[in-house]
């Protein structure tokens, strides 16, 4: 059975998509397996960029990293699902993260 790039699919199928892949992530964490639980993770996060128009990431913005708290992010460019940026505070190295980590600093949006 051919599987759907999260590209091809519906806005329901990836929610779908998302609960499942989340629930093995649970699942391998009540287990303790950690590398498990980190892949189903962070396919979770790839299947939420695809639910995310990326023209609403503006590049010289900076966004809040979900996940990071306290830690943020300025996007220099997009491509693709990925916001391709540098974390305030750091070593300023290029880094791309997918849409999905990215939330908007001001409230209510």
């Amino acid at each position: 059975m051919n599987e759907k790039s999260y590209s091809e699919m519906t806005e329901h199928e990836l929610r779908s998509e998302i609960a499942r892949l989340k629930e093995k992530a649970r699942k391998a964490e009540q287990l303790g397996i950690v590398n498990e639980f980190a892949v189903y993770q962070r396919k979770a996060v790839m299947a939420q960029a695809y639910l995310i128009d990326p023209s609403t990431i503006i590049p010289g913005e900076v966004y809040r990293i979900h996940g990071d708290e306290g830690n943020f992010f300025k996007v220099d460019y997009l491509k693709g699902r990925f916001a391709w940026g540098y974390r305030l505070g750091g070593d300023l190295n290029l880094e791309a993260l997918p849409i999905s980590m990215l939330g908007n600093l001001k409230k209510g949006k």
